[in-house]
C-alpha cells in the first residue's frame, strides 16, 4: 500500500497526458485501496480468535485486493508516461502484486485443522477442546490461564453474535460449532457442574452393561467397529479390514460376493455415532462397577479390576474424569500402602494417568492424608514401582500448590538425587526435571545439597539476590562434603568465583559465610591450588593482618583456610605448576610474626601452615629465613608452654622439628637450654599426641652434638626415656612407629661414642644392644643405619673393655677344660661389658645389610664390619668374616654406583688381602671389579685399586699406577 501511495504521488507530479483508461485505472486502484483499508480497519476492531478462525478468508480478500489493483494498473498507458523512473516501478509492482499469494502460517494452519477435524469427529472430547483452546491462545498471545481464556472465550461468543447478519447462514452455523466446541474447555464448566452432569447421566443408565448389535460388528474381523466405512454395495466394514480386501485384489463385496462399481470409501458417521453412544454407556456403567471390587480382599480381583480401570483411563481422558468423579482417588492413594507391590504398581500408573493433564487431580492427591508420603516411599522400592513414583512426583511437581509440599517430604529429595544416576535414562532425566521443577524452593535446593546435587546451589550462589547467596554459601560451609565433591564444586561446579566475590563483600556476615565455605572446600589440596591461583591468598591475609576487625572468629577462619592452602604446596602439582603460598621474605616475616599477636587458635593454625611449607619443595628456603627470623627463639618459648588446649604446643614442637633437619646447629645453641630438653622429654615419656612426641624426638635427635646438650639429656633421663619409650617397644604402638624409631636410634647414637666408655657402659646396661641387633632386621633402611652406627661405635670399645683370659696352673690343666676367650678380641667378652657385636649377634645382620641396597645403611654397616680387622685383630677378625661369608658382598660393593662405599671397600679389601689365605680365597672374585675401578674410579681411588691389584700379584710394585 505504501509502494502504490508513492506511484499515485509520482504520477500526479508527471506531465502525462490525461486519458480514459489513465482515469479508469485509477479509479479502480483507490476503490481497492479503499477496501483494503476497510479490511484493515475491521480486522483491527475484531476479536483475535475470531480472526485467528477467518484468517483463511481474510488472506484471500486481501489477495483479491492485490490482484485487483494489479489489473488496474495494467490499465495505465505507460507509454504516454515521460518518466522512466515511474515506468519501472509500476511495472516491477505489478508483477509482483499479480503473483502474490497470501497464506496461514504453520501454526495457524495446524490450529484451522483442529477445528475442521473437531467440527468433523462428533466424538472429540474435553481433552481435545482444551489443546485445541491453548492453542489458539497460544497463537492469539493470551495467557494460559483460566480467567484470561475465559474471557477470550466470551469475546469471541459475542463477535460471532455481532457478524450473524453479515454473513450467510452455513458460515454462522459453522462459527457457532467452532464455539460449542471451545466451550467444551475446562475453562467454561466448573467442576462441580460437570460432576453433577455425570451424575446425573450416570444415574439415568441403570447398572447393567448392553450387548454389542450386530451390526455394530464388522463382517470380516467380527469385532466392534472403530472407524465404520460403507462400500458402493451398501454394506458397511471396518475401514482398515476392507482396505486390506481391497489392497489383497478383491473387486466384490466381502458378505454379498457382488462385483464393486467403485472402491471408494463412505464413512458411516451414522453408525459410528450409535457405536459411540453404545460405548460411551457401558463403559461408564463399567468404571462405576469396578470401585467396589478395588475394595476387596481378594488380592486377585483387586489386581484384575486395576488393570481394567488402568486401560479405561488409558483409553479416554472422558474416562478418568468420571474416575475422578466417581472418587476413586482416596482408594487408589490407600492402595499405594498394599503389601502386594503389583497393587502398588498399579495403582501408582492409573494416579499417573489420572493428574497428567489436570491440575485439580494434582491438588486432590496432595490433600489425602499420607498419599505423598506413600508415593516417596515407592521411590525406595523395585525398579519398575520407582520409575512410576517418580513419574507421578514429576507430574505432581508442575503444580505449584503440590510442588511446595513434596520437598517437605522426608527423603524425597535424597531419593530423587539418587535416581540421578539409574541406569534407566528415562528415569534419570524425570529425576533431574523433578530436581529442577523443586528448585523454586531454596530449602529444597538446600537438601539437595545435603544429597550430594549442587547444580541449583552453584547457580544461586552465583546468580541469586544476597540473601539467597548468603543462604547457599552458609549451606556450602555446613554440610560434610567427600573429597570428590569438593573437587566437583570447584573444578566442574565454579563455586569458588562466586565464593571469592562474596569474601569480597562489605557486608561482614557475607564475609564470613563466605570464609567458612572456602575453609571446608579448601581442606581438598587440589582446592588449595586452585585457590591460590584465582588470587585468594591477598585478601586472606589482608583479613588476617587487620587487627582492628571486630569479628576475632572471623580470622581464625582465615588462618584455617591459609593453612589449608599452605598443605597444598606440599602435593605434586604445586611443584610442576611451581605455586607458592608465600612469594618473599617480607611475607614470611609477617606471618610469622602475627604468632606473638593473637590466639591461641590462630597461633595454632600459621605454625600448621608453616609446618606445611616446610615440607614443600621450596621448604629448604622457607627453613633457613625462619632460622634467620628469631623463629627458634619464639618456638622454644611455645614450647615450654603446656597450652594443651589448643594444641599450640604440639604445633610449636612440629615446627621446631622442621626448623632442626638441616643441620643448621648454630640457631639452636643459644635458645635451647636444660628446660626445653626437660620439656620435649616430658612430651615423649607422657604423650598425649603421636605426632607431637614423634617431632620431640626428632628435635633431640637432630640438637648440635654438644657436650653441654648431651650432659643436659643425661641429666634429664634421656637415655632411659629414649630407650623404652621408641626403642625397646614399650610403647611403640602408641606412636609413630617408624619415624620415632629412627629418630630415636639416631639420638642414642650420641651416647655410644666410643671417646666415652662412660655413657657407653650406661647405655649398655639397659640391654639396647640386643635392642639394636633385632633392629638390623626389622627396622626401616635409616634406623638399620643408625643402629649399625652404634653398634659399630660400642665395637670400637670392644678390645679395651674385653676381659683378659685368667691365666691356669700346669697341673690343673690336666684335669679341666682351658677358658675359650672371643674369637675376634681373645679376651672374655659379654654385651653388657664389653659391648661385643660377636656376642650380640650382630655380625650377619650387619652383613646382609651390605646387600640391601641402601647406601647409608650399607656404609654404616661396612663401618660396623671393619671394626672386626683392625690393627692386631686383622687375622682373627678375617677369619669371622670369611666364616659368615661377608667378603663376597664386600666384593660386590666395589661396583656400587657410591664413590663412597666403593672407597671404604676398596680400604677394608686392602687390609683382608694382607692375610695370604684371604687373597687366595677371594683374588678371582675380586680382580675384574679392581680393575674397573682403575679405568674409571678417581686418581685417589685409582691409586689404591694398583696397590690392591699389586697384592694380587695382578700389578707390579713399580707400575705407573702408583
Amino acid at each position: 500500500m505504501e509502494k502504490i501511495t508513492l506511484i499515485l504521488k509520482d504520477l500526479s507530479k508527471s506531465s502525462v497526458d490525461d486519458s480514459e483508461s489513465l482515469r479508469n485505472g485509477l479509479d479502480i486502484v483507490n476503490l481497492e485501496i479503499k477496501v483494503v483499508n476497510q479490511l484493515a480497519l475491521e480486522c483491527g476492531s475484531r476479536n483475535k480468535s475470531y480472526l485467528l478462525i477467518n484468517c483463511r478468508k481474510i488472506l484471500k480478500q486481501l489477495e483479491n485486493s492485490t490482484k485487483e489493483i494489479s489489473r488496474a494498473l495494467n490499465r495505465i498507458p505507460l507509454a504516454r508516461l515521460d518518466d522512466l523512473r515511474i515506468i519501472n516501478k509500476i511495472t516491477r509492482l505489478c508483477k509482483d502484486m499479480a503473483e502474490a499469494e497470501y497464506s496461514p502460517s504453520v501454526m495457524e494452519i495446524t490450529v484451522l485443522e483442529m477445528i475442521e477435524s473437531g467440527l468433523q469427529e462428533r466424538n472429540v472430547d474435553r481433552c481435545y477442546a482444551n489443546d485445541l483452546f491453548v492453542l489458539i491462545a497460544e497463537r492469539v498471545g493470551v495467557p494460559d490461564e483460566n480467567l484470561a481464556m475465559k474471557k477470550e472465550l466470551e469475546e469471541l461468543k459475542a463477535e460471532v453474535q455481532e457478524s450473524k447478519l453479515g454473513i450467510s447462514m452455513a458460515e454462522s452455523r459453522r462459527m457457532e460449532q467452532i464455539v460449542e466446541l471451545l466451550e467444551m474447555a475446562d475453562v467454561m464448566t466448573s467442576y462441580e457442574e460437570k460432576a453433577k452432569r455425570y451424575e446425573n447421566e450416570r444415574d439415568s443408565l441403570g447398572t447393567q452393561t448392553l450387548q454389542a448389535l450386530q451390526s455394530f460388528c464388522c463382517p470380516i474381523t467380527m469385532d466392534v467397529m472403530v472407524d465404520p466405512v460403507e462400500i458402493s454395495s451398501g454394506r458397511t466394514f471396518e475401514r482398515s479390514a476392507i482396505e486390506r480386501w481391497f489392497a489383497d485384489g478383491h473387486k466384490d463385496c466381502p458378505s454379498t460376493s457382488i462385483q464393486l462399481d467403485s472402491l471408494v470409501l463412505q464413512p458411516n458417521r451414522t453408525l459410528r455415532q450409535t457405536i459411540e453412544e453404545w460405548k460411551y454407556r457401558n463403559k461408564m456403567i463399567t468404571i462405576v462397577s469396578i470401585k467396589p471390587k478395588l475394595q476387596s480382599n481378594d488380592e486377585h480381583e483387586v489386581l484384575q479390576s486395576l488393570c481394567e480401570l488402568q486401560d479405561l483411563c488409558r483409553e479416554r481422558e472422558l474416562h478418568c474424569e468420571w474416575v475422578t468423579f466417581e472418587g476413586y482417588i482416596p482408594i487408589l492413594t490407600g492402595l499405594l500402602s498394599a503389601k502386594n507391590r503389583e497393587v502398588r504398581t498399579q495403582a501408582l500408573a492409573i494416579l499417573c494417568i489420572l493428574v497428567k493433564d489436570s491440575h485439580d487431580n494434582k491438588e486432590r492427591i496432595a490433600k489425602e492424608d499420607d498419599a505423598l508420603k506413600s508415593i516417596v516411599r515407592s521411590l525406595a522400592r523395585q525398579i519398575k514401582e520407582s520409575k512410576l513414583a517418580l513419574e507421578l512426583l514429576l507430574q505432581l511437581s508442575r503444580s505449584s500448590v503440590v510442588r511446595d509440599v513434596i520437598g517437605t517430604i522426608q527423603g524425597c529429595i535424597f531419593l530423587v538425587v539418587n535416581m540421578l544416576n539409574s541406569d534407566d535414562a528415562q528415569a534419570s532425566r524425570d529425576s533431574r526435571e523433578l530436581l529442577d521443577n523443586l528448585s523454586f524452593l531454596d530449602n529444597n535446593v538446600i537438601e539437595m545439597a545435603k544429597a550430594n546435587f549442587f547444580k541449583p546451589l552453584l547457580h544461586l550462589l552465583s546468580s541469586g539476590p544476597d540473601e539467597v547467596r548468603f543462604l547457599m554459601a552458609k549451606t556450602l560451609s555446613e554440610i560434610d562434603l567427600t573429597d570428590h565433591h569438593k573437587l566437583s564444586l570447584v573444578k566442574d561446579g565454579g563455586a569458588l568465583g562466586p565464593l571469592l566475590q562474596l569474601f569480597s563483600h562489605e557486608d561482614l556476615g557475607m564475609k564470613t559465610v563466605a570464609v567458612k565455605a572456602l575453609q571446608n572446600l579448601s581442606s581438598l589440596p587440589q582446592n588449595g591450588l586452585q585457590m591460590i591461583k584465582e588470587g585468594a591468598v591477598g585478601p586472606l591475609f589482608e583479613i588476617l593482618y587487620c587487627h582492628s576487625l571486630s569479628s576475632p572468629s572471623l580470622r581464625e577462619q582465615v588462618a584455617v583456610v591459609i593453612m589449608h592452602l599452605a598443605k597444598s604446596t606440599n602435593s605434586p602439582a604445586a611443584d610442576d605448576e611451581k605455586i607458592s603460598l608465600l612469594e618473599s621474605g617480607e611475607d614470611i616475616f609477617k606471618l610469622f610474626s602475627l604468632i606473638s599477636f593473637t590466639g591461641p587458635n590462630i597461633q595454632r593454625n600459621i605454625l600448621e601452615a608453616f609446618c606445611a611449607v616446610c615440607w614443600s619443595s621450596l621448604g629448604s628456603e622457607i627453613r633457613a629465613k625462619l632460622r634467620q627470623l628469631p623463629a627458634v627463639q619464639v618456638l622454644v618459648q611455645l614450647c615450654e608452654v603446656n597450652n594443651q588446649m589448643v594444641r599450640v604446643r604440639a604445633s610449636a614442637v612440629k615446627l621446631f622439628y622442621c626448623l632442626t633437619i638441616d643441620g643448621d646447629d648454630i640457631s639452636f645453641q643459644d635458645h635451647v637450654g636444660q628446660r626445653c630438653i626437660d620439656t620435649l622429654l616430658k612430651i615423649i615419656k607422657s604423650p598425649t599426641d603421636e605426632e607431637e612426641a614423634a617431632a620431640a624426638m626428632g628435635i633431640i635427635s637432630n640438637l648440635p652434638k654438644d657436650l653441654q646438650i648431651t650432659q643436659w639429656l643425661l641429666d634429664s633421663g634421656a637415655l632411659d626415656i629414649i630407650i623404652f619409650a621408641f626403642i625397646t617397644g614399650r610403647n611403640r604402638n602408641a606412636l609413630n612407629k617408624e619415624h620415632g624409631i629412627e629418630d630415636a636410634v639416631r639420638a642414642l647414637c650420641r651416647f655410644t661414642v666410643s671417646t666415652n666408655k662412660e655413657w657407653q657402659k650406661k647405655v649398655a646396661e639397659t640391654g639396647v644392644i640386643l635392642e639394636l641387633t633385632k633392629l638390623l632386621v626389622s627396622g626401616t633402611p635409616l634406623t638399620k643405619q643408625y643402629a649399625a652406627v652404634s653398634l659399630k661405635q660400642f665395637s670400637e670399645s670392644s678390645t679395651a673393655m674385653s676381659q683378659p683370659l685368667k691365666k691356669t696352673r700346669a697341673f690343673i690343666c690336666c684335669f679341666a677344660a682351658s677358658e675359650t676367650g672371643c674369637q675376634v678380641h681373645r679376651g672374655i667378652c659379654t654385651v653388657e661389658s664389653s659391648f661385643c657385636i660377636l656376642e650380640a649377634d650382630a655380625v650377619e645382620p650387619l652383613v646382609r645389610m651390605l646387600e640391601e641396597g641402601h647406601f647409608g645403611a650399607a656404609e654404616a654397616s661396612l663401618d660396623a664390619l671393619l671394626t672386626l680387622i683392625d690393627n692386631e685383630r686383622l687375622q682373627n677378625g678375617c677369619k669371622v668374616l670369611d666364616q659368615v661369608n661377608a667378603i663376597p658382598p664386600i666384593i660386590k660393593l666395589l661396583s656400587s654406583t657410591s664413590t663412597k662405599l666403593q672407597e671404604k671397600a676398596l680400604g677394608a679389601l686392602e687390609r683382608i688381602f694382607r692375610l695370604p689365605e684371604m687373597k687366595q680365597r677371594y683374588a678371582t672374585l675380586a680382580q675384574m671389579p679392581i680393575v674397573d675401578i682403575t679405568q674409571r674410579g678417581s686418581s685417589g681411588m685409582k691409586s689404591m685399586a694398583a696397590k690392591v691389584l699389586a697384592q694380587l700379584n695382578v700389578l707390579g710394585e713399580q707400575s705407573s699406577y702408583f
